[in-house]
């Protein structure tokens, strides 16, 4: 992205008027990626800005949708057609990358056939140059930025699971190492409440994808027309929480229109082309942070924090993070999302955390975002609900899935002793 498209960009979320979704899909494929992650930080947004720009990951028809017989030509090999007794001319949607049309196969059952509607490869790589060209000067200039915003991280990551989200296949595979994970507890932790849709790969490939179509409405949909209940979002938080904290390999991009939920309460996680890994210590971290928290224990959730440190502070840097991060936290459990969004927490948490020696790099972000989906998705349906306690029965299930070392998080005497420095309490 050019600095000039940048700013505009910046001008076109931050202008008093309502924010022009398809001016910044004109801007390209990383302005619509940046803007989805701004859709989740209200610590950089005010939250009314921050729903509008929840409007780019909504599939919805748009005047950008491209003809199928264009699409057809361009991404599927001779004979596809033939393998289907009808195709909708008409999208059923379409997105940044993709659009998707209904279809019938020979034998009846309902699929989706959904393409890459263009060469977004090429230009999003050369995009993405530049912006780590003009943001390394920016970096230069102002190296704070690094450690509270960390941009490049943040860059890099969207770099990633982008290029992930090109290759079609990539579906495939993200299903085939989530179903793995779950095989590797199935006895300790049961996710019987999940399934994903058949994909099939015999007529699929890199830039077109043939999956089962799954008529259950959405996440999105249940919190638009008011039918999702409290109890569906600890449940999703459950399954996601099992993924994040106890296996480490887990679903990349669980915004809400990327859950299908039935009247029986299964659910069903589509778009698996984006799966993140978490590194032991970053679980371990965070586990222990939000366990610690959900329970009250202020000073033993902030030590906690600090395994994500490279060089654990001592003395009076220890003491001055303890300080600072119990002002933060002072009166925060037990309040609602309305009161304090979860984000906005967690990102003070992280600039605070940060100063005193910890690192969040591409490999926290992740779980961190899947965390801001969360808040979201209780803000906008449950926002009374205080989401941190609700989540301590949950977390000390995902202990039966963790390793060992990863719920053996020292006391803040511990830490304190090894410190050599007094904690609050």
């Amino acid at each position: 992205m050019r600095l000039w498209t940048f700013l505009r960009f910046m001008r076109t979320v931050r202008s008093r008027r309502e924010i022009d979704l398809e001016r910044i899909k004109g801007m390209g494929l990383l302005a619509v990626k940046v803007g989805q992650i701004l859709a989740l930080r209200p610590d950089l947004l005010p939250p009314e800005r921050c729903l509008e720009l929840q409007g780019l990951y909504q599939r919805t028809h748009t005047k950008h949708a491209a003809p199928l017989t264009r699409l057809m030509q361009a991404n599927c090999p001779p004979g596809f057609a033939e393998h289907f007794a009808s195709i909708d001319e008409e999208p059923m949607a379409a997105a940044s990358i993709g659009q998707v049309h209904a279809a019938t196969l020979l034998d009846g059952r309902e699929v989706v056939i959904k393409f890459v509607k263009d060469d977004f490869e090429g230009p999003f790589k050369k995009d993405v140059a530049r912006m780590k060209r003009w943001l390394s000067a920016v970096l230069f200039f102002s190296p704070r930025l690094r450690k509270v915003g960390n941009p490049m991280a943040l860059l890099n990551h969207i770099e990633t699971y982008t290029l992930d989200e090109l290759d079609l296949r990539n579906e495939r595979r993200g299903q085939i190492r989530l179903l793995e994970a779950i095989e590797s507890v199935k006895d300790e932790f049961p996710l019987e409440r999940l399934r994903f849709p058949e994909i099939h790969t015999d007529i699929s490939g890199e830039r077109v994808l043939v999956v089962e179509r799954v008529r259950e409405p959405s996440i999105e949909d249940r919190i638009d027309d008011g039918s999702l209940g409290w109890e569906d979002l600890l449940q999703l938080f459950r399954i996601q929480g099992a993924f994040m904290f106890g296996l480490g390999t887990f679903h990349g991009d669980l915004h809400p229109g990327n859950a299908m939920l039935s009247e029986d309460g299964t659910y069903t996680f589509i778009d698996t082309g984006a799966i993140c890994e978490a590194p032991e210590h970053v679980r371990a971290a965070l586990f222990g942070f939000f366990e610690h928290l959900a329970r009250g224990n202020l000073d033993a959730a902030f030590m906690a924090m600090l395994g994500m440190a490279a060089t654990p502070p001592t003395g009076a840097k220890l003491e001055r993070y303890m300080r600072d991060m119990h002002e933060l936290y002072d009166g925060f459990v037990g309040t609602s999302v309305s009161e304090v969004s979860l984000t906005q927490q967690m990102m003070k948490t992280v600039r605070t955390s940060v100063l005193a020696g910890c690192t969040f790099g591409e490999e926290a972000f992740p779980i961190i975002r899947s965390l801001m989906y969360m808040d979201g998705m209780v803000l906008r349906s449950h926002p009374d609900v205080d989401l941190i306690t609700s989540m301590g029965p949950h977390l000390d299930a995902f202990k039966a899935i963790m390793p060992e070392a990863s719920v053996d998080v020292p006391s803040t005497k511990q830490r304190s002793r090894l410190a050599g420095t007094p904690v609050a309490s």
